[in-house]
């Protein structure tokens, strides 16, 4: 309660404490950040494809890294992994390379795998070998050798196999076995509670049962020039000589001893690799000197390490509980990895004072650059810093919050107004300096040695993030969002009257400005510009913008460094440019780290010269170092790793590696895996193919380590593939002979029976030839003869022609004659009734005379005498019509076959009304019910229909 009273009455005080302590853990963190460490690659159990845990490395002499894993032999070639079961589906504990063998031991099983010739190994048994004698439950920890002997470790035995022999010796201690260790001398092992043994003449020899190495559990003896040097699980380093046992104390045993060993390595160099359960790795020099402490909050996939090993390029590789790292030890590049996210992001940095300042979006931070301090915190300058930069002893650091001068760890704020993004020097005023601010360009003035603001541009409000200054003060700006603008100012640099705005070069996203070589850049991604100070203009240089080409833009970010040299960032590079020794022409050179691995902030990227060859780089989580003086290294050799080949829509077989390939014409799909088995993290490795016989050229530079070519015609070829590392081109180039068989009927003896059937086809198609033509000279004779014949039967036909002609004629004539003798009578009968008409009139009083007249009259204009002689006359011009109408039309009256008759001769109603000796109107009828009797359609005429019969 008093407790209480106690709080309650001090609430301001405590709030003021509380603010005290969290600036007091902050600055704690921010001072417990890890010193630059090796690159460190990691691979996740996703991404090899296994199990989580890795007991035990080895490493081939082609460069291949072999893992025993929970689920098998794990081989790694730097480019894929491949993953090996274990003959009984048991976890493999142990692997050891040994010539051209890869020896791995399990539960209850050990043996050998080989290397087929199809790349792929196979496995062979030696426990099976033994029958019987393996102990049951019993599991193989560690494979060592020594000459021609190999050593098989369990908890129970020692199984000595003689390689050449293929002998088995076996050793059984009196007590359970800890571990067993190989040195270049000799075999040792310890066994509980008895102390530590060397194998000599094939038996066990005690070395020492002193009471520290009974006591205490051993993970590894080294040979070393005092003896032995014995590194403990709990209890660090001890040398053991003769009979002595002494501690060997290093900088990291209150870690270590607190942290419990298991594993660990000696390396080339005589330092020494300690991997522990809880506490990551630690790396000590030969005389105990701490020289790394790598752990899971420092780049480490987790804390505890099972296996170590010292590959052939002096990486350290780490089998982990989960996962495998390989850390790059020898690496020019170092880095540094803030885990805890206090330091954040690296957008500036620079060397002053012997003091490294980095500039992120958290604050602004310090160390002594040749001391493994950690980072301070500079108060007062929390939040994001974009720039700093330095003028004749004075430190500048541009801040979201607008202005500080850096003195003594210190920051003091001279400017507020907004915040600033860069500085730069006024030609010819050394008291004076511009910062471009993100609400236009300011200027700082020194005062009584003491800089402070003195006045803001007037006329230009944008932000200013890339600018520079020319010797007449004309001012070139790079705004992302509106593009490159020129503006110039008076001579007081207060103030500009107007700007201009650039259409060309366009504006673009991450795109910058700077000078270089007294030249003013732009780069965007449509490449890089330089001005040209006569025409004011900006022109596409073609050597700096070849570093876009080939949608390698990532960002226009350009760097110039102390020695001037400009840096530009690509999506696979990172290069730089420096003015050529003996011409003003600029020298470009590559260093192939992509900028994924780099983890820079596009558009934000940055390079310090921290010295004459070291460049620091930031990156979203700290910043990484390189020497340009050891990006070299030792010369790779690339390898052809698989050669799979299929037919259409089947599963690929894996061809012969070794001897020239052959397969059939309908195999001819093929897929080429190779590698330069490098595990380096930053560098990468790049390839050029090519398939004499299909792509004579070389291909493109790529990171790609698999091509496939599909459906390749018969023939032979040869697939070769070189490689460059670091820019620099291997010396070899795999190559890959192969033939693509013709099918059977493209074959040479197919083509000497085709050539016999050719013969053969020709000798019957000459003769067909032959009998053709004589045929053809008999069918002609006989098509002649056909057509004299022929020409016989036309001129006949033409005389027939001519005859039907003239009775065609004739008959027209008679036609004629008919209906003038027709129309004759009709105009008689007609000139007849008239005269008739005409005497019955006059005769009204009853002459005789005139009586007799009319009779004789009427008997010449009777219709039967007319008809009579027309219808005589009418068969003989068109003989038979009437019977065939008749015929046709039964029911027909004479007076309808009459009434045909006249229809045929194509009178008209009107002619046809006479000769019936009635009106037009009759007729009409008469014809329509002719119509009716002869069942004409309404749309059939019947003139026509009796004119076709």
């Amino acid at each position: 309660m008093i407790c209480f009273s106690l709080v309650s009455s001090n609430l301001n005080t405590i709030s003021s404490l509380k603010t005290k302590t969290t600036f007091l853990l902050f600055f704690i963190l921010s001072i417990a950040f890890s010193q630059e460490l090796p690159p460190i690659i990691k691979y996740s159990p996703n991404l090899y494809g296994a199990g989580n845990q890795n007991w035990m490395i080895s490493q081939s002499p082609n460069k291949y890294v072999f893992f025993a894993n929970n689920e098998g032999l794990l081989e790694f070639n730097g480019a894929h992994w491949q993953l090996y079961p274990s003959p009984n589906e048991t976890i493999i504990r142990s692997v050891k390379v040994i010539n051209n063998r890869i020896y791995t031991g399990c539960y209850m099983e050990f043996g050998f795998w080989t290397r087929q010739t199809n790349g792929k190994l196979n496995y062979t048994s030696l426990s099976k070998t033994l029958k019987n004698k393996i102990l049951n439950d019993e599991q193989f920890w560690n494979i060592l050798n020594y000459d021609q002997w190999v050593i098989f470790q369990s908890l129970n035995r020692i199984y000595i196999y003689d390689s050449k022999t293929g002998v088995f010796k076996i050793i059984t201690p009196k007590s359970n076995i800890s571990k067993s260790y190989g040195t270049s001398a000799s075999i040792y092992f310890q066994t509980i509670n008895e102390g530590l043994f060397e194998l000599e003449r094939g038996k066990a020899h005690l070395v020492s049962n002193n009471p520290i190495l009974i006591k205490n559990r051993i993970i590894n003896v080294f040979a070393i020039n005092e003896g032995l040097l014995v590194q403990t699980q709990l209890n660090g380093f001890y040398k053991v000589g003769g009979n002595s046992v002494s501690k060997f104390t290093t900088e990291a045993d209150s870690q270590i001893e607190t942290s419990s060993v298991y594993s660990s390595i000696i390396l080339s160099d005589g330092s020494y690799v300690v991997g522990t359960v809880s506490n990551g790795v630690f790396i000590l020099s030969k005389e105990g000197k701490l020289k790394y402490h790598i752990s899971q909050n420092k780049g480490l996939s987790n804390n505890t390490a099972l296996s170590l090993f010292e590959d052939l390029d002096n990486n350290i590789w780490v089998g982990l509980d989960n996962g495998v790292n390989c850390i790059n030890l020898q690496s020019p590049i170092q880095s540094y990895t803030d885990d805890t996210g206090v330091l954040g992001t690296v957008y500036t940095s620079i060397l002053f004072d012997g003091e490294l300042y980095v500039g992120t979006n958290q604050g602004l931070f310090y160390k002594n650059y040749n001391s493994k301090e950690g980072f301070k915190f500079i108060n007062g300058t929390k939040g994001q810093v974009w720039s700093l930069f330095e003028n004749k002893g004075t430190l500048f650091c541009g801040h979201d919050s607008g202005t500080f001068i850096i003195e003594n760890a210190v920051a003091r704020n001279i400017f507020s107004k907004s915040g600033t993004w860069k500085f730069e020097k006024v030609p010819q005023h050394e008291n004076l300096l511009m910062q471009g601010n993100y609400y236009g360009i300011s200027v700082l003035e020194k005062i009584n040695n003491q800089w402070v603001f003195r006045n803001k541009i007037k006329g230009f409000d944008y932000s200013s993030r890339y600018f520079e200054i020319t010797n007449s003060y004309e001012v070139y700006v790079s705004h992302e969002y509106k593009g490159v603008f020129r503006f110039q100012l008076d001579k007081e640099l207060t103030k500009t009257n107007k700007f201009i705005t650039y259409t060309s070069p366009t504006k673009g996203k991450n795109a910058s400005l700077t000078q270089f070589n007294n030249d003013i850049y732009y780069a965007n991604k449509e490449g890089i510009f330089k001005l040209n100070p006569k025409t004011k203009q900006f022109e596409k240089d073609n050597l700096l913008s070849s570093v876009f080409e080939k949608d390698e833009y990532t960002s226009g970010k350009l760097i110039v460094d102390n020695s001037n040299k400009i840096w530009l960032f690509s999506k696979n590079y990172i290069h730089y440019f420096s003015l050529s020794k003996m011409s003003n022409q600029l020298k470009k050179n590559i260093i192939p780290i992509p900028a994924s691995l780099t983890n820079s902030m596009l558009g934000f990227e940055n390079i310090t010269q921290i010295s004459n060859s070291t460049y620091l780089i930031g990156t979203t989580d700290g910043f990484y170092t390189m020497n340009l003086n050891d990006l070299s290294f030792k010369n790779y050799v690339v390898s052809i790793t698989a050669v799979s080949v299929s037919k259409q829509n089947e599963k690929p077989i894996y061809g012969n590696l070794i001897e020239e390939g052959a397969f059939d014409y309908d195999t001819n799909n093929f897929a080429f895996g190779y590698t330069v088995p490098e595990y380096n993290k930053y560098i990468n490795a790049e390839y050029q193919y090519s398939l004499k016989g299909f792509q004579e050229d070389w291909s493109e530079w790529s990171t790609k380590t698999t091509v496939s070519f599909k459906n390749l015609s018969p023939g032979e070829y040869t697939f070769k593939v070189r490689a460059k590392f670091a820019n620099n081109t291997l010396q070899n180039s795999a190559v890959y002979h192969f033939t693509v068989t013709k099918p059977w009927y493209s074959t040479n003896f197919a083509v000497f029976i085709y050539f016999v059937l050719f013969l053969i086809m020709a000798h019957f198609v000459n003769k067909a030839y032959l009998d053709y033509y004589r045929n053809q000279r008999e069918k002609l004779i006989e098509e002649n003869n056909l057509l004299l014949e022929i020409q016989e039967l036309e001129n006949e036909q033409q005389l027939m022609k001519l005859k039907n002609a003239k009775l065609s004629l004739d008959m027209d004539s008679k036609n004629r004659e008919l209906a003038v003798s027709t129309m004759s009578l009709n105009s008689k009968n007609e000139l007849l009734a008239f005269i008739k008409e005409d005497l019955k009139k006059t005769n009204e009083n009853g002459n005789s005379n005139i009586k007799s007249v009319i009779s004789t009259i009427n008997k010449n204009i009777t219709e039967e005498d007319s008809w009579s002689v027309f219808k005589e006359a009418f068969d003989n011009a068109d003989k038979d019509f009437l019977k065939r109408i008749k015929l046709v039309h039964p029911t027909l009256t004479p007076n309808d076959l009459r009434l045909c008759a006249y229809l045929r001769l194509n009178l008209s109603s009107k002619e046809v009304a006479p000769l019936f000796n009635i009106s037009v109107r009759s007729v009409e009828i008469k014809r329509y019910r002719l119509r009716k009797k002869m069942d004409l359609s309404h749309d059939q005429g019947l003139v026509e229909y009796i004119m076709e019969v």
